[in-house]
C-alpha cells in the first residue's frame, strides 16, 4: 500500500550532465520547486537545482554530487511531503488519490482506477474493468464524472455519456 503522506512527483531518469543532476520522468513538475524537500529511494533530499521546463524537468538534489551518483538513483520514485504541497482548489486532485478508487455508475461496479493519463485534450483515467476487458478511459470532465469521493475512494461516472451503456 502506498505511503498517503508523500505524493509521487516523477521518477529519477538519466543522468543530465557531470554535476549530479537528472532527469525526471513521468513527472508532476509544479511539484518539484527549488528548495523543496524530496524522496528518493527512503532518503530525505533538498532539490538545491531545477532546470529545464515543465516539459522536461532537470533537478539536482543535495548529497547527489556527480555523474555516477546521478546514475545510481536512476528508476526510484521521487516523492514530496503532502504537507509541504500547495493546496488544490475543488474539483481538482492529485493522480495519486485516484489511483486504486472503484468506479461506479450508479450502483453498477465499472472496475479501478489504475492511473491518470495526461492527455492533449484533457486528463483521463484509465480504468481496469470488472470482469477484464480493454481498459476504459474516462475523461475528466463534468460530463463524464458525476463525482469523486477521495475519502471513500468512489468515482460515480456517466456510462450513457462514455458510450458504455
Amino acid at each position: 500500500m502506498p505511503d498517503r503522506q508523500l505524493l509521487n512527483a516523477g521518477r529519477v531518469g538519466s543522468p543530465h550532465g557531470l554535476d549530479g543532476s537528472f532527469n525526471v520522468i513521468a513527472t508532476s513538475p509544479e511539484l518539484l520547486t527549488l528548495g523543496r524537500a524530496v524522496v528518493i529511494a527512503g532518503v530525505a533530499h533538498k532539490i538545491d537545482r531545477r532546470a529545464g521546463h515543465d516539459g522536461r524537468v532537470i533537478i539536482r538534489v543535495v548529497g547527489c554530487e556527480d555523474r555516477n551518483a546521478a546514475e545510481a538513483l536512476r528508476g526510484q520514485t521521487v516523492s514530496v511531503n503532502r504537507a509541504e504541497v500547495p493546496k488544490l482548489d475543488q474539483d481538482e486532485w492529485w493522480a495519486d488519490d485516484l489511483e486504486g478508487c472503484t468506479v461506479r455508475d450508479g450502483e453498477t461496479e465499472v472496475g479501478t482506477v489504475k492511473r491518470m493519463l495526461a492527455l492533449p485534450s484533457c486528463e483521463v483515467l484509465e480504468v481496469e474493468r470488472v470482469g477484464g476487458g480493454a481498459d476504459l478511459l474516462v475523461p475528466l470532465v463534468s460530463d463524464a464524472v458525476r463525482s469523486v469521493d477521495i475519502e471513500a475512494q468512489l468515482i460515480d461516472v456517466d456510462l450513457v455519456f462514455l458510450g458504455e451503456a
